[in-house]
């Protein structure tokens, strides 16, 4: 039975009910914001009208390519790109890293067992891209206070089989820029790639270099970086999705190029992971982009940074609550003192209106909360300053959530290798999840099961939560 075009509206109206907003700075993670109504609604407007061209064939619409090299060229200019530097515009952050190690995968043909070194703040992107490519990730510990890459380690880390060195700017979990200068030396030493995952920062940090000149420099000016990755669905606040993979030289990119005649039909000819795909986002993109301008995206930069230090201000008159790391950029991470624990006071936060996102534990680095930072949410800097003191004194009045230890042995009774859909739905079970038919009921608050995977190991966690996403994503009745 079809619908009409009121009865869809109304139940898609339905179906966003329970979804976070996406407009007015209330959603701190997943979500960017400039408060800038004509640049949404150009940007909605270009998507719409591009929505049926495709990117699969740049002859047959060449005002895709073009809009391409166009923002090519801004993101290079933005990250002081070389002469000859070539780039990529894909669906985002994930398929920018996918790519930058494939080419530095396929750059290396001679190297029988590859590898790439990290560390172990690197962006989970990178694991996807280990586990796709067949390429070993050597993880390196970043510094328990700083929470940045060790340049030493790194260096030492690097051997006869690696093909790529990894660093962030700012990494995503504690929004701290690594000293990319030594990583990217000791890389080039060995005659090895550096790339740089600047999708969070790439267009934010470059707008803060005239108020902060004491920046971590991190772009194609340090000697050794040889791609890096930005997403202009991030801070340049355009549609998802869009990010931009760049290489220092057209020869770095060749490598993640494809092409196959070795069938009867039309050439396939890539660039990036996808074949078909829409021009909507590419197009929506580059409208915004030259909507707001580099002048516009100084200021909104400066919003959202100037918001970032003042509640990081806020926090240090916070009992309970303390910064895991100073900030570099716009995303603020911060830990308890264990009077309370992160994962309440997200909940804290979330029933006054804010979603701001728990990071459990990873081996001696804290859980920890995650709060991205739009320029709208600058007006609401104060009210979020103050909820957070609310939100942590309730979590200090409860406590830490009690995980029942006959729950957490229980689990980590289970083999992540073997666990089968018997296994997982007795744990469901024990933990007041399975809904009696199989499937899941997740709670309203969900501390409690966060504080239970916060006790588990990383594998096992991985192991649970393919479990949950199975059962979340089957097909309605």
């Amino acid at each position: 039975m079809s619908l009409t075009p009121d009865e869809i509206r109304t139940h898609l109206e339905a179906l966003r009910g329970r979804d976070l907003p996406t407009h007015g700075g209330h959603t701190l993670a997943y979500v960017y914001d400039s408060g800038l109504a004509s640049a949404d609604a150009i940007g909605r407007e270009v998507l719409a009208a591009f929505s049926s061209t495709n990117g699969l064939d740049p002859t047959a619409f060449p005002s895709l390519l073009a809009m391409e090299n166009d923002l090519v060229g801004i993101a290079g200019r933005l990250v002081d790109a070389p002469d000859g530097f070539a780039g990529v515009v894909t669906s985002g952050g994930t398929e920018s890293i996918l790519l930058a190690v494939l080419a530095a995968r396929d750059g290396r043909p001679d190297v029988a067992a590859p590898r790439m070194v990290l560390p172990t703040t690197a962006h989970a992107a990178f694991h996807k891209a280990a586990h796709w490519l067949g390429v070993e990730p050597v993880f390196v510990d970043v510094d328990p206070v700083t929470k940045r890459a060790v340049p030493e380690a790194m260096a030492a880390a690097i051997d006869d089989r690696t093909l790529l060195v990894v660093a962030s700017a700012p990494s995503y979990a504690h929004g701290v820029i690594d000293p990319v200068e030594p990583i990217a030396a000791a890389a080039s030493a060995a005659g090895v790639r550096c790339h740089v995952d600047a999708c969070i920062g790439g267009w934010v940090l470059p707008h803060l270099r005239a108020t902060e000149p004491d920046q971590l420099p991190w772009t194609f000016a340090v000697p050794g970086v040889t791609s890096l990755s930005l997403d202009l669905h991030k801070y340049a606040y355009t549609p998802k999705g869009v990010s931009v993979l760049l290489h220092a030289s057209a020869a770095l990119r060749r490598t993640h190029l494809f092409a196959s005649a070795r069938w009867p039909g039309y050439t396939m000819l890539n660039t990036t992971a996808q074949s078909t795909k829409s021009g909507g986002p590419l197009a929506a993109a580059w409208a915004v982009v030259h909507h707001i301008g580099a002048e516009g995206y100084a200021g909104l930069a400066r919003t959202a940074r100037e918001a970032t230090l003042d509640l990081a201000t806020a926090v240090s008159g916070i009992p309970g609550l303390s910064l895991a790391a100073e900030p570099d950029s716009t995303l603020l991470s911060l830990t308890t003192d264990g009077s309370c624990d992160v994962f309440t006071i997200s909940d804290e936060m979330l029933a006054r209106g804010w979603y701001i996102q728990p990071q459990m534990r990873f081996g001696d680095l804290p859980a920890t909360l995650h709060l991205t930072f739009s320029a709208a949410t600058a007006t609401a800097s104060d009210r979020i300053g103050r909820d957070l003191a609310d939100s942590t004194a309730a979590a200090r009045a409860s406590g830490p959530v009690p995980v029942p230890a006959e729950l957490v042995a229980a689990a980590g009774s289970l083999d992540p290798a073997t666990l089968d859909d018997a296994a997982f739905d007795g744990l469901l079970a024990l933990a007041g999840l399975g809904d009696g038919a199989g499937g899941l009921a997740l709670p309203e608050r969900m501390a409690p099961l966060n504080a239970l995977l916060d006790a588990l190991s990383p594998e096992l966690r991985e192991a649970i939560l393919l479990g949950v996403i199975d059962r979340l994503a089957r097909p309605s009745a």
